[in-house]
C-alpha cells in the first residue's frame, strides 16, 4: 500500500496521527500568535518614528542579504528537497518565536554596545566599571539564543524523519532557523542602538549580524547543532547519537559567545584607538559608524569575522563536504540494483559521473520535469538506506511504494 504525496513527509511521524497533529498545530499557532504580539507591541510600537525608520532599513538590507544564504541552502539541498512548507516553518520558527524570546536581553546588550561605542576617553575605566552587567550578558544572551533555535531544528529532527535524513539536512534546517533569526534581531539591534544614542551603528552591524553573507553568524551558530543531529541520525553508534548533538550545541554556543564578544572588542579598540587620538573620536554624523559605503561594511566585517570564525567555518566547511560524498554514495549503492521505470542504464551511469558542485540532468525532457525525476530517485534510494540503516525490511514500505509510483507517473508524462 502506497501513500499520497501530500502525506510521504509524514510517513514515520508522529505527527501522522491526527491527535498529535492537531496538538502541535494549536501549540505552534498560539506560539506564533504570541511571538507577533510581542514584536509588535512590546518591539516595534515602542520605536519612535525615526527608530522604526532605522528598523525598516535594516529589514531591507538583512532581507537583501538573507536572500543569497537562502539561494545556498537552496543548492545545499538539490538532491533531496525538502517541502516549501518545512522551509517556512523553520524560517518562521527563527524569525518570530526565537526573535521574540531573545529581543529582552538583546536589546539590552545593544543598549550597552551602543552606549560603548560613543565614548571618546577613559575606555578601559568605563569597561571595567560596567563590566558586571556587560559580561554576564555575553554568555547569557547566547546561550538563550541557541536554546530556544535549536528547540525549533530538535522538534523537526523527531516530528518529521522521513525528512531529516543526515548532515546536510540538519544543517540546512538549523540554518533556516538561523536566517529568520538573524533577520528580524539584528534589524531591532539596530533600531535600539539608534533608539539609545540617535546613531544607526552599520558598521557593528555588519560586523555582528552579517559578515560573509551571514554564514558567519546565527545561521552558523544553529546549523552546527543541526549537523550533530544530523550525524546522530546516520551514525550507527549508540555512544554518537548522544555525544554529536550535544557536541554540536555547545559548538554553536560557543560560536555565538565568540562572535558576540568579538563583535564588542572590534567596538573596543575602535573607541580606544579614538581616545588615543589615533583617529578622530566617534560622533553621531561620523559616517564610520553611520553611512559607511555598504560594500566596505560589509568587506571589513567579513575580514574580521573570518579570522574568530574560521575554525567554525571550516567544521561545517567539512561535514558538509563529507555529507555530499555521503549522499552520492547512498544514491549510488542503492540505485545500483534498480531498473526502468525506476532508473535507465544511461541515467545511471549519469549518477556514477555526478559531482560534488554539478547536478545531473535526465536528457531530452523539460528541466522541471527532470528535477523531478531526479529527487524521486534520489529519495528513493534515501529511503532504502534508511530501512537498511534501521534494520527493516524494504518489501512494502508505503514510501518506496509511493516514490516508484511517482517515478512512473513522470515516465508517463515524459
Amino acid at each position: 500500500m502506497s501513500i499520497t504525496a501530500a502525506n510521504r513527509f509524514l510517513c514515520g511521524s508522529p505527527l501522522a496521527n491526527p491527535r498529535i497533529a492537531r496538538f502541535v498545530a494549536i501549540v505552534l499557532a498560539l506560539l506564533l500568535e504570541a511571538s507577533v504580539i510581542v514584536l509588535v507591541k512590546f518591539n516595534l510600537m515602542s520605536l519612535e518614528a525615526s527608530a522604526l525608520g532605522v528598523f525598516i532599513r535594516g529589514l531591507l538590507m538583512s532581507t537583501a542579504l538573507s536572500s543569497l544564504l537562502l539561494l545556498a541552502l537552496w543548492f545545499l539541498d538539490r538532491r533531496e528537497r525538502e517541502s516549501i512548507w518545512l522551509y517556512a516553518v523553520m524560517f518562521l520558527w527563527g524569525a518570530l518565536i526565537a526573535t521574540a524570546v531573545a529581543s529582552p536581553l538583546d536589546a539590552l546588550l545593544s543598549s550597552k554596545a551602543a552606549h560603548l561605542q560613543l565614548l571618546h576617553a577613559g575606555v578601559l575605566k568605563k569597561l571595567s566599571e560596567n563590566s558586571g552587567q556587560i559580561f554576564p550578558l555575553l554568555f547569557l544572551a547566547p546561550a538563550i539564543q541557541e536554546l530556544i533555535k535549536g528547540i525549533g531544528v530538535f522538534v523537526a529532527f523527531v516530528m518529521l524523519k522521513s525528512e531529516f535524513d543526515g548532515v546536510r539536512d540538519g544543517f540546512v534546517y538549523g540554518a533556516l532557523v538561523g536566517i529568520g533569526f538573524n533577520l528580524v534581531d539584528s534589524s531591532f539591534y539596530l533600531a535600539n542602538a539608534y533608539a539609545q544614542t540617535g546613531v544607526a551603528s552599520w558598521w557593528q552591524y555588519f560586523v555582528t549580524h552579517h559578515a560573509l553573507l551571514g554564514f558567519g553568524g546565527q545561521a552558523l551558530y544553529t546549523g552546527l547543532f543541526g549537523m550533530g543531529l544530523g550525524l546522530a541520525r546516520q551514525t550507527t553508534r549508540p555512544w554518537l547519537r548522544v555525544v554529536a548533538p550535544v557536541t554540536g550545541w555547545f559548538a554553536g554556543l560557543l560560536a555565538n559567545i565568540l562572535g558576540t564578544l568579538m563583535g564588542w572588542l572590534t567596538i573596543f579598540l575602535a573607541v580606544s584607538m579614538a581616545a588615543q587620538g589615533l583617529v578622530p573620536p566617534f560622533s553621531p554624523g561620523d559616517p564610520l559608524v553611520s553611512s559607511s559605503s555598504f560594500w566596505a561594511l560589509l568587506i571589513s566585517g567579513s575580514y574580521l569575522s573570518f579570522f574568530w570564525s574560521f575554525p567554525f567555518v571550516a567544521l561545517a566547511g567539512l561535514m558538509l563536504w563529507q555529507s555530499g560524498e555521503w549522499e552520492r554514495g547512498v544514491i549510488r549503492g542503492e540505485l545500483a540494483d534498480e531498473l526502468d521505470p525506476v532508473i535507465t542504464p544511461a541515467e545511471y551511469q549519469a549518477v556514477l559521473a555526478d559531482r560534488m558542485l554539478r547536478t545531473r540532468r535526465i536528457p531530452a525532457v523539460s528541466r522541471s520535469l527532470s528535477a523531478g525525476i531526479v529527487n524521486a530517485q534520489n529519495e528513493l534510494a534515501l529511503r532504502k538506506w534508511r530501512l537498511r540503516h534501521d534494520g527493516k525490511p524494504l518489501e512494502g514500505d508505503p514510501l518506496l511504494v509511493s516514490w516508484r509510483e511517482e517515478l512512473a507517473r513522470l515516465r508517463g508524462r515524459a
